[in-house]
């Protein structure tokens, strides 16, 4: 039973966030059609025996007319228990199966942070993190041609 394969989550968490309107009250008297900037990062932390913590990092960023109406960031966090795996197991775990666990949670509290605002939320897509973690393995391995 010792050498199963095991991934499970210990605790899901938001390690730090932050929301700034900088150009409130008066970006509230126009008209808000803003360009949004979204950028996504993922780190690992090994920490002692066979846990992990995963943290997902969504920066949101609101421009009107070249100014920043909204900067909202949200770290979320997992620790999760990854045992008995493979390098290529853990390597799809840290980057795949963890940031698809935190992905529904760091949405909601990154929505209720602009809501809070006073914006409309934002509704990020859903992120096919497989579909990343593939593209990035092909920018590392070397080229066949």
């Amino acid at each position: 039973m010792s050498n199963e394969a095991q991934f499970s989550i210990q605790r899901i968490y938001i390690k730090d966030s932050s929301f700034e309107s900088p150009l409130s009250p008066k970006v509230f008297t126009g008209e808000w059609k803003p360009g949004l900037k979204v950028d996504l990062n993922n780190r690992v932390n090994k920490l002692e025996g066979d846990n992990v913590e995963v943290v997902l990092t969504v920066t949101v960023t609101a421009e009107l007319a070249g100014e920043t109406a909204f900067l909202v960031e949200v770290q979320q966090a997992g620790l999760f228990l990854l045992k008995g795996l493979t390098e290529a197991q853990f390597e799809q775990a840290i980057n795949v199966l963890a940031p698809t666990t935190l992905f529904p949670y760091i949405r909601e509290a990154l929505d209720s942070m602009v809501i809070k605002g006073g914006f409309p939320a934002v509704g990020l897509q859903p992120v096919n993190f497989e579909a990343l973690y593939k593209q990035k393995m092909e920018r590392k391995a070397p080229s066949a041609h």
